[in-house]
């Protein structure tokens, strides 16, 4: 290739390179927060007293989540009571639902089966006899 050609190519490659760099550098995100920091306060210096959204580890954070208090024959009883008392009611909803759709749904005789007619015989009588020559 002639010279001037390969520095045009050369110069094209490098505004190319550029753009691409220009364009990410003025689309990235803006830089992330501390907690406890505004927005603002990346240009302004942090504030001391806005910290609002900064959370103290607390002792089930660190320990976990406390045991489960263990539930008395009594009220074991009662929770399963209504356990069962909330099926039976989702049970009897579920048939009531049932028995009205049944109920609203017209009643419509299906509309009677005809065959068509046979149309392959009328199709085959149509088409063109074959050629008496071979078929190779």
């Amino acid at each position: 290739m002639p010279r001037p050609m390969l520095q045009i190519v050369a110069a094209i490659l490098a505004l190319v390179a550029i753009g691409a760099f220009l364009s990410g550098v003025m689309t990235a995100a803006p830089r992330g927060r501390l907690p406890g920091e505004q927005p603002a306060a990346i240009l302004l210096g942090p504030t001391g007293a806005n910290i609002a959204d900064a959370v103290p580890l607390a002792d089930d954070r660190i320990e976990g989540a406390p045991e489960p208090v263990e539930l008395t024959p009594e009220e074991v009883a009662k929770l399963e009571a209504e356990k069962k008392a909330r099926e039976e009611a989702a049970a009897h909803q579920a048939m009531m639902d049932a028995a009205a759709q049944a109920a609203a749904a017209p009643k419509v005789a299906p509309p009677p089966v005809t065959t068509a007619p046979d149309k392959l015989g009328d199709m085959i009588e149509t088409v063109t006899p074959p050629t008496e020559e071979p078929p190779f």
